[in-house]
């Protein structure tokens, strides 16, 4: 199956600095990253991260900030 098909099955992705991304479901994970357990086709994977995936920062970022903050 092509990843541009309309029906291609992806996974919700996300790395330790708590960064997502879309995965091809019949693909293996890439070290570095884990499945956040939302699976589906493109537009509905996508719209799932834009409602999670609040503060694009990445994690060693948004740490380094609240720590200069106290």
């Amino acid at each position: 199956m092509s990843i541009d098909s309309e029906d291609a099955i992806f996974q919700v992705v996300v790395n330790d600095e708590e960064q997502y991304s879309i995965w091809p479901d019949y693909k293996a994970v890439p070290g570095g990253w884990r499945t956040v357990g939302k699976s589906g086709v493109k537009k509905d994977c996508l719209a799932y991260i834009e409602e999670v995936w609040t503060d694009m920062r990445p994690l060693s970022l948004r740490k380094f900030m609240e720590d200069q903050a106290q």
